[in-house]
């Protein structure tokens, strides 16, 4: 099941407070600002700081 696209519009980084996106496999959150992404795990995003992936971009 995919994640709600109303969820996808009130969620946020919380580290930054900013914009996050799903991402192309749509396993993750992504947030620009922070290069992070924020794991889909059984169809729950993980919005913890601590979990969240770095990304080298």
């Amino acid at each position: 099941m995919p994640i709600n696209p109303e969820l996808l519009e009130i969620l946020a980084c919380p580290q930054c407070k900013g914009d996050i996106y799903l991402n192309e496999t749509e396993d993750g959150l992504i947030c620009d600002n922070c290069k992070l992404m924020y794991p889909i795990k059984d169809d729950i995003p993980i919005m913890l700081i601590d979990e969240a992936i770095k990304l080298e971009k």
